[in-house]
């Protein structure tokens, strides 16, 4: 047995968790603004009834810590331009909005791993731009609260990590028969192995919870931002019709998610 596999069974997994590995449905089609790059999506992942349920049924990474949904651990920044755009966003928080605004902006917001790699600062268990439940400014990630009072796409405001989230973009060096190369670009679903080993020792995880299966909008429509900021305006859209064709099929739907409400 692989190290990998004895992980995967030993995962903590809730009892609403499917496992993971099954059937996926992927498209793979030229992206219409680069014709040096190609987008893979997970049709079976996009076209699923996902929805985040954190503050209604999210159970947290961390056992005892439900309220603080997937915040528990802080957020990484993906480069220098991430944290100086968040920088800029932090500067207009206030104490209204922002639970802990007086301990970040006396001892910082921000802190290395045991790696050195830079992050949102851990504050009392939690990232410290999360509001506890009961706090009057509302609870949750007081820069998502911002962009909402601002009229702004949470994007705009968040670490790049946690707008992402639960999209997973990876790229690929493709080599090709006639001696060229074109950049794939994946797009899919971040599970438990997206978090790297330490995902298995997450206490829940939600893509592959049916507690988090039942969205009105599959996950192209409801996150349509995020998904036009990973691929440009043109590759969303060019993902959007598939989905909509593969949704529209008088056929059973091929490679479900299984962690959706049956049809």
């Amino acid at each position: 047995m692989t190290k990998q596999s004895k992980q995967a069974q030993q995962a903590p997994q809730m009892s609403d968790e499917k496992g993971l590995d099954f059937a996926r449905a992927w498209v793979e089609f030229p992206d219409p603004a680069d014709d040096e790059q190609v987008f893979r999506c997970d049709l079976t992942w996009l076209t699923s009834r996902w929805n985040c349920i954190f503050g209604s049924g999210c159970q947290g990474i961390q056992a005892g810590r439900a309220d603080d949904g997937c915040c528990s651990l802080g957020a990484h920044f993906s480069d220098e331009d991430d944290e100086k755009r968040v920088a800029e966003h932090v500067a207009r928080l206030t104490p209204e909005i922002w639970q802990h605004h007086d301990e970040g902006k006396r001892n910082g917001w921000v802190s290395k791993d045991e790696e050195g790699s830079r992050q949102t600062r851990p504050f009392q268990g939690s990232c410290i731009f999360q509001n506890r439940p009961g706090f009057a400014g509302g609870a949750g990630c007081s820069l998502h609260i911002l962009a909402l009072r601002e009229g702004r796409e949470p994007l705009e405001t968040k670490p790049d990590v946690c707008w992402q989230l639960p999209i997973r973009r990876t790229y690929d060096w493709i080599d090709r028969p006639d001696d060229t190369r074109v950049l794939q670009i994946s797009i899919g679903e971040y599970d438990r192995r997206g978090w790297g080993p330490g995902g298995h020792d997450l206490h829940w995880w939600c893509t592959s919870a049916t507690s988090a299966h039942g969205a009105g909008d599959p996950v192209y429509v409801s996150y349509r931002a995020e998904l036009t900021e990973l691929m440009g305006k043109a590759g969303y859209d060019r993902l959007a019709e598939l989905c909509e064709r593969r949704l529209a099929s008088q056929l059973p739907l091929l490679a479900p998610h299984p962690a959706d409400p049956a049809p």
